[in-house]
């Protein structure tokens, strides 16, 4: 077989079989490494810090624009404020602001019939010059769409021509070489969300309104989701009478698999609860479990809870009683249900 010559052979990988070995980041790098990742920390929450002392009342005026926005607020930019714009769209419409983000380039090219004047356009460009930005802005003033700009030039165009201009400008970026975009986006970024939270609160937006938004979520399994939800119902129930004997009781939690039965009276309304502590309880005691009746040895008037109620309450009761079983009730006091929890747990209720 023919060798490939020198030049076009690969290079043997440095972690083969006898080559080299890969040697770690000399201490004194991966020094220099720390003391440049501690600097650009440093920078980037000065740069934040720094907003604070700058708010004013365009910052105000930008909230009541908002707030006030009968369409949907439209978020724009290009590059890495692009991104950043990404993001805050997604913060406002997860927070009761209705928002979505349009690519700046994008826009110009036939996305821009997405805005109307109903809506509020917030541009986000740190130089306030972005071409891409500047040719749909003649389009959105023309139009009469409110445009809110968040840049780091109060001078540029961008800001001039904007409605409301909010100021991110930082002292420096956090790279090393003043270019890459760092300090300038997490300003950026702070400011969005700081609009996106004084709209929430405006708004009055609670918990339950954010679970809404988000009903993938823990948050959402928790806030969202019911006791009849996630309730056994049906021959999935374990049930026995007052007349039942606990050998008779143990069989249906055998069947059931819930730890429990519940016992119903003559008229069906629920009178108690018979459990696998209640039967441990009973044998230490040397009753005789075959000729028992259950109705001697459970426990009357048990932990209920109703149909609608949250889960989460449901997962507090059982905590807060230290059980791990809770029989579900109607207004009547008809069993309608049976929750362990297990059932919660399966759920990500808790």
């Amino acid at each position: 077989m023919n060798k490939a010559p020198p030049s076009l052979r690969p290079a043997p990988r440095v972690d083969a079989p006898g080559a080299a070995p890969r040697t770690a980041v000399a201490p004194q790098a991966g020094a220099s490494a720390l003391a440049l990742a501690r600097a650009v920390i440093d920078i980037e929450a000065q740069a934040v810090a720094a907003l604070g002392p700058r708010l004013d009342g365009a910052f105000l005026a930008a909230v009541n624009l908002l707030l006030a926005c009968r369409g949907r607020v439209v978020v724009s930019g290009i590059g890495k404020s692009g991104h950043i714009g990404s993001k805050v769209a997604s913060t406002l419409a997860s927070t009761g602001t209705p928002a979505m983000f349009v690519h700046a380039a994008e826009a110009a090219h036939g996305d821009l019939g997405m805005v109307t004047p109903a809506d509020v356009f917030v541009a986000f460009s740190n130089s306030g010059a972005s071409p891409e930005l500047m040719t749909i802005v003649p389009i959105l003033k023309r139009e009469g769409t409110p445009l809110i700009a968040v840049t780091g030039a109060p001078d540029s165009a961008l800001a001039r021509a904007a409605d409301v201009h909010l100021d991110c400008q930082v002292a420096r970026e956090a790279c090393p070489l003043n270019l890459a975009p760092t300090s300038s986006t997490t300003a950026m970024l702070a400011l969005g969300d700081a609009l996106a939270i004084a709209c929430l609160d405006a708004r009055g937006f609670g918990a339950e309104d954010f679970a809404r938004s988000h009903p993938g979520g823990a948050l959402g399994r928790r806030l969202l989701t019911r006791v009849a939800d996630l309730m056994r119902t049906g021959a999935a129930m374990p049930v026995v009478s007052r007349s039942a004997t606990v050998m008779d009781a143990l069989h249906e939690i055998s069947r059931k698999q819930l730890g429990m039965t519940a016992v119903l009276d003559e008229s069906g309304r629920l009178a108690g609860i018979f459990t696998d502590g209640d039967l441990r309880r009973l044998l230490e005691r040397g009753v005789d479990a075959r000729v028992a009746l259950v109705a001697e040895v459970m426990t009357a008037a048990p932990l209920t809870i109703a149909p609608e109620a949250l889960a989460a309450e449901a997962a507090r009761l059982l905590d807060a009683g230290r059980k791990n079983q809770l029989l579900v009730t109607d207004a009547e006091g008809r069993l309608v249900g049976a929750l362990h929890m297990h059932d919660l747990m399966l759920a990500k209720v808790i």
